[in-house]
């Protein structure tokens, strides 16, 4: 198996969450939005993420669809 991609260290705030889709996006601190998908947080950690929650993730930048954020989970440093 591949190992997962890895990114460069970044930190934002969750701005939408679509649980149905298993889906959402956060604004990084370039203000721009990030997707990620529930796979790409840590084990159990999408099911407890709302708007307004700050956290930590790894930023791949991908030419064809845009930025994606990986291991995405909460930033206990931040609020």
């Amino acid at each position: 198996q591949p190992l997962p991609p890895t990114g460069r260290p970044m930190s934002g705030k969750i701005t939408k969450i679509n649980a149905g889709q298993s889906h959402g996006f956060i604004r990084d601190k370039e203000h721009r939005e990030v997707f990620f998908h529930r796979s790409d947080t840590t084990f159990g950690t999408f099911n407890k993420l709302t708007v307004g929650d700050a956290v930590a993730f790894e930023l791949i930048e991908d030419r064809f669809s845009g930025p994606r954020a990986t291991h995405v989970r909460p930033d206990k440093g931040r609020r």
